[in-house]
């Protein structure tokens, strides 16, 4: 009975053809609505918001790597967008620095509950503010209650600090004098800036110089490198662009060429420049151990509910990674990054490993717009599935 069973259950090796054939049909019917829906989703930022070019890259076991671009990426020549082009990735820099925080905490050179005042010993004093009671957890976090240095740069005239050096304890200060948040989730780069400084204290090197060596050069990315003062992005890109105010009967001001920036006021949270095959590289090499053991990965992905209101509803944050939910089931996990002079980056990796990168060179102007921009990131990983299995971050 036993070999009647066996004969019964085991398939011919036509039958095993014509299902390995079928297999491979409908993964390949998969992925060609993955990348119908992800165009739509692009032409959707251009024809309804206008933006001036937006491109997506998604790598994946079973779809392999693929990207689609639309748009200019030069208004003064009409050179079309390339999802191959670099650009300034803004706060994905953050992870990236945070990833490097957490790889010396691994190897017992920094602890992720020690006070700041440890590292930085009197940095952190004054309008309420303490290093002795804020963790490098907490800076990671955003929950140190450190307000944003940012906010007070960029409400300046943009052409009294577009070129301008910054030296990361001058931002520090420029923080440290505003009002603290009323919220116990506080986005904030001041945070990231005061992490690059431990990182500088406990190596003896820059934080770009350890993020470099640890991420940048193993990794091979070859297209990721920090500008420091240089207003320029070397080798192949897209130009940024932005708008100032309206004019007061509504008309929108012409779009202003944002390529050329000194970052230094993003520093270790906000001035890499990179490409959408890169970041996905990067999320690709973190959540695929090469960067980290298991136990410090999940250190990073234990997070606190983000202020909506400063991400979006149901976000929460880990130690420099957003996770966001899916409306086809899971989370995906990764960073987003925005520069004044126009660049838009996200870098996630969701559900089965598959990575997307998406980059602008116009920053959404309408809470729709940006609506519209994370959708693209919910189709390139929801278009081709259903019912994923739900986690928990």
């Amino acid at each position: 009975m036993a070999s009647i069973a066996l004969a019964l259950t085991a398939p011919s090796a036509d039958a095993a053809t014509m299902s390995g054939t079928a297999a491979r049909a409908t993964s390949a019917s998969g992925c060609d609505t993955a990348r119908g829906a992800v165009t739509g989703s692009l032409d959707t930022l251009g024809q309804r918001h206008g933006l001036a070019a937006a491109a997506v890259e998604v790598v994946d076991g079973r779809c392999g790597k693929w990207s689609v671009a639309r748009g200019v990426a030069d208004l003064s020549t009409g050179r079309p967008m390339n999802a191959k082009d670099r650009l300034r990735i803004g706060s994905v820099s953050k992870t990236f620095t945070a990833t490097v925080v957490v790889q010396l905490a691994a190897e017992g050179r920094i602890g992720l509950d020690v006070p700041v005042e440890r590292y930085l010993p009197g940095l952190i004093r004054g309008n309420g503010h303490d290093g002795r009671t804020i963790t490098v957890r907490q800076l990671l976090q955003h929950t140190s209650g450190l307000p944003d240095h940012v906010e007070a740069v960029a409400g300046r005239p943009v052409e009294e600090w577009r070129y301008r050096h910054f030296e990361p304890r001058e931002l520090i200060e420029t923080a440290l004098k505003l009002p603290p948040p009323d919220k116990k989730w506080h986005y904030s780069t001041t945070n990231t800036i005061v992490a690059g400084l431990i990182v500088e204290k406990v190596t003896g090197h820059g934080v770009e110089a350890e993020v470099t060596r640890r991420i940048i050069k193993p990794l091979g990315l070859r297209d990721t490198y920090w500008p420091g003062d240089d207003t320029r992005i070397l080798g192949p890109h897209s130009r940024s662009y932005f708008r100032g105010p309206d004019a007061p009967d509504g008309t929108p001001s012409p779009r202003v060429d944002g390529t050329e920036w000194n970052v230094t006021f993003g520093r270790a949270g906000g001035a890499l420049i990179s490409t959408p095959s890169d970041v996905n590289r990067f999320f690709g090499a973190l959540f695929g151990g090469e960067l980290l053991p298991e136990r410090w990965l999940a250190e990073m992905k234990r997070t606190v509910p983000a202020d909506p209101d400063r991400l979006w509803p149901g976000a929460r944050y880990g130690l420099g990674l957003i996770a966001s939910p899916l409306e086809c089931g899971g989370w995906w996990w990764g960073h987003g990054g925005t520069v004044p002079g126009g660049h838009r980056a996200l870098g996630a990796i969701g559900p089965g490993g598959r990575t997307v990168s998406l980059a602008l060179n116009e920053v959404p102007a309408t809470d729709r717009a940006e609506q519209d921009f994370r959708a693209v990131v919910s189709t390139a990983f929801c278009a081709d599935r259903t019912g994923q299995a739900k986690e928990t971050p």
